[in-house]
């Protein structure tokens, strides 16, 4: 990681990745981005069309169990259950987390002023949440999956999140939420062994979240220098819990039970899995870099990162 001088930040607002881009600048940029290639869900997809026999709900090798001894003793159909179920999981994730996002952003703009492009763009973002959470609870609803809510652990948590958050910290979650899920959608979408309609609704989501992913991050680097010493510290500090709680909740356990599988070997085998913790680390090494880049991952916060298992 650069280390950056506390004269190198007054500068200009330059940190580590060099000098901060004009915010306003930023948000025009995204907001005519934005103009060009939005989607509505509804129409852009085809809802009606069955779902194609031996197609796979998400890429086998970004299952849960994969590779895994009990992966190993499944057979097809039942692996392919299984990823029916953790798309419909990760789905309903999804949208709570983009209920917090919004109310985030909402927090973010409201007292700044409405005739800027920063605020016009976050309201644009808030549309775009909007539909993506009505996109993957019309995908849930389409298939035979039920919807998974979060646990009432973390729908608390969630509500203390939203409640004492700071503004880097808001932005520091909103990219975890976005950049794991972009990762892996960016390998799904493409692949031909999937569902179509899945694929469609990975492709609008990843198109539209590039946006969100550089809106945040230019605000979180800009945040990061100019936030008192005490939110930078709040921020590592709950972004490294909210990391733990993020991982945790990444896959619904109770998606093994409702493909007949036992419950407690199928989350001890996740917990053990070599492939797992790869995957789920190479999904987040993009933005774990970015965040030490800039001076997050420092102190308690980088040791709850890590024992999270999304930092190696």
């Amino acid at each position: 990681m650069t280390t950056l001088t506390e004269a190198d930040a007054l500068d200009g607002l330059r940190d580590a990745l060099g000098l901060l881009k004009d915010r306003e600048q930023v948000a025009e940029r995204l907001l005519v981005s934005s103009a060009k290639h939005s989607f509505d869900p509804d129409k852009e997809l085809d809802w009606d069309a069955p779902f194609e026999e031996g197609k796979w709900f998400w890429p086998p090798e970004l299952v849960s169990l994969y590779d895994t001894p009990l992966w190993k003793r499944m057979g097809e159909e039942q692996r392919i259950l299984l990823s029916q179920h953790e798309s419909a999981a990760l789905a309903s994730l999804g949208i709570w987390f983009e209920l917090i996002l919004m109310q985030l952003l909402v927090r973010h703009i409201y007292d700044k002023a409405a005739t800027s492009a920063h605020v016009r763009y976050a309201l644009t973002e808030i549309e775009d949440e909007c539909r993506h959470s009505k996109m993957f609870a019309r995908l849930i609803s389409r298939g035979d999956a039920p919807w998974y809510p979060v646990s009432r652990a973390h729908q608390n948590l969630g509500r203390v999140f939203k409640t004492i958050s700071t503004t880097p910290g808001s932005f520091t979650a909103t990219l975890l939420g976005e950049e794991v899920l972009d990762w892996m959608q960016r390998l799904t979408f493409p692949d031909e062994r999937v569902q179509p309609l899945i694929r469609g609704v990975t492709r609008i989501h990843v198109v539209e979240e590039a946006r969100h992913v550089r809106y945040a991050r230019e605000e979180l680097r800009r945040q990061m220098l100019t936030a008192p010493k005490w939110s930078q510290e709040f921020t590592r500090v709950t972004s490294g819990e909210f990391a733990r709680v993020f991982s945790v909740a990444f896959v619904n356990p109770e998606v093994y039970t409702n493909v007949g599988l036992d419950k407690r070997e199928a989350m001890a085998q996740v917990k053990a899995s070599g492939h797992r913790r790869e995957v789920m680390q190479t999904g987040a090494k993009r933005l774990t870099d970015f965040l030490d880049d800039i001076g997050v991952l420092r102190g308690v916060g980088r040791r709850l990162w890590r024992s999270s298992g999304l930092l190696a």
